[in-house]
């Protein structure tokens, strides 16, 4: 190790996270949209960084991930590397960047990686065209995450958000589909809306890690909507979500502070001003 690696604290890598499995240590995940939040969650020890297309519904406004382009996953995806300096950091490629060819999917991850700065792209679904895709970017030196069970591009197709995988044929669908992921060089797999027993079957069948949301305890690691997490996104309530801080009351709190201080004439006071 170099004299500037060892004054710095060592950079999560995918093979950290598969050595992180094999020793059972548990792997936390959050999502980052900014560079302000992304350098939060880096500093307070999460190791990896999802730059989920949820921020089309988080940060954006819209109903849905199916609007969120490329486009704005670089920017926000940017973003966040540039916050981070310790966690592994992963996009999503978002609605019909990887569906309608490999040469498309090389393209694209390409250019999410290069103008990111990220380490790794995350793809939805486990079906034999998407196993495809997965070869073709890990052989082009592209580290990518699976997701299966809900997948929120599929939404339609799946009929809502529903949990995934309750009766046995579809089970045995989800198992079959993260075999394929990890044969085809997925490094990590997120498992998300499952039953916990069938979270943890998989988990016990990959030598990759499984990152649950909504997928019980038997994972290998989680993974949570910031905005969802500290409490922001108040009108999100699933039965999965713990709110691990209640930021909204808080934020709305310190700008009534500062409203009724600039009107009553309090702020700005000596104390702040040249």
């Amino acid at each position: 190790m170099s004299a500037q690696e060892s004054g710095r604290e060592r950079r999560v890598t995918v093979r950290e996270l598969l050595e992180m499995k094999r020793r059972g240590d548990r792997i936390a995940v959050l999502t980052a949209y900014d560079v302000l939040f992304a350098r939060l969650v880096d500093e307070a020890g999460v190791d990896v960084i999802l730059v989920g297309d949820s921020l089309g519904q988080v940060v954006l406004g819209l109903d849905s991930t199916l609007p969120v382009t490329i486009d704005d996953m670089i920017r926000h995806g940017a973003a966040v590397r540039r916050g981070v300096k310790r966690a592994l950091v992963v996009v999503d490629m978002p609605f019909l960047t990887f569906q309608v060819s490999v040469e498309e999917t090389v393209r694209n991850a390409g250019r999410i990686m290069k103008e990111t700065g990220a380490e790794a792209v995350k793809l939805e679904g486990g079906d034999e065209t998407v196993a495809e895709h997965v070869r073709a970017l890990v052989r082009a030196g592209i580290p990518v995450m699976g997701h299966i069970g809900l997948t929120p591009q599929s939404v339609h197709a799946l009929s809502g958000y529903r949990v995934q995988g309750r009766d046995e044929a579809n089970a045995e669908r989800l198992r079959t589909e993260a075999r394929r992921l990890e044969d085809a060089g997925c490094f990590s797999m997120v498992l998300e809306l499952v039953p916990s027993v069938l979270a943890g079957d998989i988990t016990r069948i990959l030598t990759v890690p499984t990152i649950g949301i909504g997928a019980g305890p038997d994972t290998d690691g989680q993974v949570l909507v910031l905005p969802d997490m500290l409490g922001l996104n108040e009108g999100f309530a699933p039965r999965f979500l713990r709110r691990f801080a209640n930021l909204a009351e808080e934020t709305r709190r310190g700008i009534a502070g500062y409203v009724g201080e600039v009107r009553g004439g309090t702020y700005p006071d000596a104390d702040h001003s040249f």
